[in-house]
């Protein structure tokens, strides 16, 4: 069986129920976890719980029977700032990896699929991870 790791701006699209994005991420997350297990990392989890007062709320909004904790392998952090480093030589200097280089390294060293609706960085230095998108 598959995993999908779903990224937070599909998770926000979701639980917020996005008036342009709800149903195409919904049916997305549905479909992924029809075909596999869903999966989320503790940079994720971390994004998502900026929209919550309480850690009880986000564990109840993302339950972990439904969405799997998955660690952040120390290969990741490692492949992350390989990505990073790459980044900053062409857009310029920024002192850390943004937390999509933590995701997107994590759904590669995993072999895990990526679900995103921002695809655009993840195949630029991620070019052969998995990756559902619009």
């Amino acid at each position: 069986m598959a995993t999908t790791l779903v990224d937070t701006n599909v998770l926000f699209d979701y639980l917020s129920e996005d008036s342009e994005w709800f149903e195409w991420s919904a049916a997305m997350i549905a479909d992924a976890a029809e075909n596999g297990t869903l999966a989320i990392n503790p940079i994720i989890f971390a994004e998502v719980s900026v929209r919550y007062d309480r850690v009880d709320d986000i564990e109840r909004a993302l339950p972990s029977d439904y969405f799997i904790r998955a660690p952040l392998p120390w290969d990741a952090a490692f492949l992350a700032a390989k990505a990073f480093e790459r980044h900053r030589r062409r857009v310029g200097m920024k002192r850390s990896p943004l937390p999509d280089f933590f995701i997107g390294a994590h759904a590669a060293v995993t072999g895990m699929t990526l679900l995103t609706r921002d695809a655009r960085r993840y195949r630029t230095y991620f070019p052969k991870l998995r990756i559902i998108a619009p």
